[in-house]
């Protein structure tokens, strides 16, 4: 689904503010017998989501002495309320966490689990533009979120098919329809296949649709991803444990049991359309683990590979390598 994007730039200004403007070093205490740790989303709720709906309603978290808040995020992202400790964990993306953590300032995270294995996203677009490999983007509109990533990217995959990138039309468009856009002068959009994709689907529409991480695996991303706060981990990492525990158990449901998760997820999101969200959690049940060992591990290689084609591109301040996550706070099996 078509996501908010910022800047670099504007995500530093804001984290400064809200580090100078101070805020609590634990979250408030919940019941007396559960301890608060809140959740910032990376947007509003939807499948990628559906493993902590699922633990929050079964129950999995109170079990482990957990009271869990899910919250919207605020226009200044995730990553600044988590590195300000006004939330203890986010939803975000490998790409959006490298300029993070490389900055001078870096914004104190770790990457604490995958939630989906393999990168899912790649461009979505009508048939009739032709748009069957990456070079036949020459001379048509391409809609991103108008950041350096999106056009490197774009670059990189026109170019590697042979293609000349300065005859690709790049334009900023922030909406949140893709099967929308596609209907005005935008020939391509950057999408995740597990919603918009789905959504093209079910519309019945005649697309073609090139999987990134298809392409070139330097561009199979862990994304989406779960953050936490660094002075958090240290202090708590019995409570990391423990969420990591009931929100294991919660993406295992829904990789099991698709229908029955995508109904949790609904009473949770009934704005949401029932026929996407079933579609859709149907296709991620075979994308949250995709061969892994377990569910949220991720693979230094290829977190690393990324890192390094990041800073290549001149994406990131510094190298990174695999730098920025950890696989501990998972459980053993």
């Amino acid at each position: 689904m078509p996501l908010k994007k910022i800047t670099t730039l504007t995500l530093y200004l804001l984290l400064t503010a809200a580090l100078l403007a101070g805020c609590p070093q634990n979250p408030p205490p919940a019941e007396d017998h559960l301890t608060r740790v809140r959740v910032v989303l990376d947007w509003t709720p939807n499948t990628n989501h559906t493993g902590m709906y699922v633990a929050l309603e079964k129950g999995w978290y109170a079990e482990l002495g957990l009271d869990v808040e899910l919250i919207q995020p605020p226009e200044t992202g995730a990553l600044a309320l988590v590195g300000a400790r006004h939330a203890e964990i986010a939803v975000t993306f490998q790409e959006e966490m490298g300029p993070a953590i490389a900055a001078a300032n870096p914004i104190p995270i770790t990457a604490i689990a995958a939630i989906i294995q393999h990168n899912t996203s790649g461009i979505l677009s009508l048939a009739q533009a032709g748009i069957v490999t990456p070079r036949d983007l020459e001379g048509k509109v391409f809609a991103g979120w108008g950041t350096d990533l999106v056009d490197e990217t774009i670059r990189h995959i026109v170019e590697a098919d042979g293609g000349n990138f300065d005859e690709v039309e790049m334009i900023f468009d922030a909406a949140t329809d893709a099967i929308s856009a596609l209907q005005t002068r935008i020939d391509a959009i950057w999408v995740y296949y597990g919603w918009d994709g789905i959504a093209a689907r079910l519309a019945g529409l005649d697309y073609h649709y090139i999987g990134l991480a298809a392409f070139d695996p330097v561009l199979d991303l862990y994304s989406p991803i779960l953050v936490a706060n660094n002075a958090w981990l240290d202090e708590h990492p019995d409570l990391a444990r423990a969420f990591m525990e009931a929100t294991t158990r919660g993406y295992r449901f829904a990789i099991e049991n698709p229908d029955e998760a995508g109904a949790i997820l609904l009473r949770h999101a009934p704005e949401l359309s029932e026929e996407l969200v079933m579609a859709s959690q149907q296709f991620l049940a075979g994308e949250f683990q995709a061969g892994a060992a377990r569910w949220g591990e991720f693979d230094e290689q290829r977190w690393a590979r990324f890192y390094d084609w990041m800073y290549e591109r001149g994406l990131l301040a510094r190298a990174l390598g695999a730098e920025g996550f950890t696989n501990d706070f998972l459980p053993a099996s």
